[in-house]
């Protein structure tokens, strides 16, 4: 037998080296260029999974710098090789994916991996089988994250289990002698409410501006109809940003803050996001039951639209922001719909003005960021960083336009109708006109939210501000 010393240590990659599944990423990036291919998935899979993996790696290429590496694997394999121990890496992501990690890490001294040649998956009993014709039994140690490493466990000197999971290191002390447990991450209710967004929901409030706006708000019926439309938005909105964010793994771990969701780092593995979005979907289209059916056809458009940008038109640039704000717009127009009201062209134009600003915010703020790390040129959508100063022209233009049209609007007949003050309604036209003309100058000097929506919510100023327009509002009632 041998010894501490020369015993090899073999690691498993997905879910333990790294803290993603290399089939979920290239699968999620396969589909992002054409998601109608989805229909080459089934077919490939009748022919084995082996099969299935390679058709997938020889059309997509991982981005294995920006993969969420396990610092406390990384530490283990480090601390073995100084101690003179060979390392290997076996897993039963295809050889593509694993050969360019080792070569990445430069940890492994050989990889053991899925092959097509043998239409072999390396997982399981075949890689128990295949480490032990290697090594021999107990003559290796290895690291893993999932019952179905228990089969290399049950063959391995020392098991070492990357998992936040008691359960798995329980079993995996029932079939090896020595097991040592490794930090993984832990997935908490936190997480969660964080992968779906939660914080984002404020957003869906929009949808009760109408009730408010033709004075109907003292309503209890439609207070209650807006509270569910607001609920069946903010699902709907949900699942496509979890769908988003597996789409944007790549780009968003080469973010200063978006490297943080739950999805990009890791502590949320792909394959239950894969499982999330359509919950959550389905949860929006049973409360959208109760909703009138023009609301419900409003909310099926907007989630369609959002699906379109996650998947293409977000690379388009201008375009993009264009859509942005009339995704805003629309959340408007669904509350509209809900309560079966008037359409006032003044609050949709309004809308379409000022969410475009805020979206060119967004771009500005990611351009400045990118400009300051010494990049050029935006990931996956088209901008260039000597496009910042005519994009802020663009938003401050949007912006101004929209406070004009807000000017307009108080001196419309439509007012006359609805406000016995009127001229009241100007102090609101000089508070919106500071706060855009604010909202810029902080994006200028690199001190706006990527979010200029979340920033708006957090803002002391800004929710001063808007507290200040409603009370104009509701005095010139």
């Amino acid at each position: 037998m041998t010894n501490d010393t020369q015993r090899p240590l073999v690691v498993d990659l997905d879910g333990t080296l790294i803290n993603t599944d290399t089939l979920m990423e290239s699968l999620m990036l396969f589909l992002k260029v054409n998601p109608l291919r989805i229909f080459l998935l089934f077919v490939w899979v009748l022919k084995g999974k082996a099969y299935f993996k390679h058709q997938v790696a020889e059309r997509v290429d991982l981005n294995v710098a920006s993969l969420p590496y396990n610092d406390a694997v990384l530490d283990l394999i480090r601390s073995a090789r100084d101690a003179g121990r060979p390392c290997y890496l076996a897993t039963g992501a295809v050889h593509k994916y694993a050969d360019a990690i080792a070569e990445y890490t430069g940890l492994f001294d050989g990889v053991y991996a899925t092959d097509s040649a043998t239409s072999v998956n390396f997982t399981g009993k075949d890689k128990a089988e295949g480490l032990i014709r290697q090594f021999g039994e107990f003559e290796f140690d290895y690291v893993g994250n999932s019952s179905v490493d228990l089969r290399v466990w049950n063959h391995s000197h020392t098991a070492y289990v990357v998992s936040a999971s008691s359960s798995l290191s329980a079993r995996a002390a029932d079939v090896s002698k020595h097991v040592v447990k490794l930090d993984a991450p832990k997935r908490t209710l936190k997480t969660w409410i964080k992968g779906i967004r939660v914080h984002q929901w404020v957003k869906n409030s929009l949808i009760a501006i109408p009730l408010f706006t033709s004075h109907q708000f003292l309503d209890v019926e439609l207070l209650s109809l807006v509270a569910l439309g607001i609920l069946a938005f903010s699902l709907a909105a949900s699942s496509v940003y979890v769908l988003n964010d597996l789409l944007d793994l790549e780009s968003d771990r080469q973010h200063p803050s978006k490297c943080k969701r739950p999805f990009a780092s890791g502590a949320i593995p792909v394959h239950y996001g894969l499982a999330l979005f359509p919950v959550l979907l389905f949860s929006a289209f049973v409360i959208s039951l109760f909703l009138p059916l023009p609301f419900v056809a409003a909310l099926g458009l907007y989630y369609l639209l959002t699906v379109a940008y996650s998947f293409k038109l977000k690379q388009v640039i201008l375009l993009d922001t264009i859509v942005l704000a009339a995704l805003y717009t629309m959340r408007i127009v669904a509350g509209t719909l809900l309560i079966n009201v008037a359409f006032s062209f003044w609050l949709l134009a309004f809308s379409v003005f000022i969410f475009l600003s805020l979206a060119l915010v967004k771009r500005y703020t990611e351009l400045v960021l990118m400009m300051a790390k010494g990049e050029t040129k935006t990931i996956g959508r088209g901008y260039h960083g000597t496009d910042a100063p005519i994009v802020a022209a663009f938003g401050c233009a949007a912006g101004y336009i929209a406070v004009m049209v807000l000017a307009l609007y108080v001196n419309s007949a439509e007012v006359l109708e609805l406000y016995s003050n009127p001229s009241l309604l100007w102090l609101a036209c000089l508070v919106m006109l500071y706060w855009i003309s604010r909202v810029w100058m902080l994006a200028h000097r690199g001190q706006m939210h990527d979010d200029p929506i979340v920033f708006a919510v957090k803002d002391m100023q800004s929710l001063v501000t808007g507290i200040v327009v409603a009370s104009v509002f509701f005095l010139a009632t």
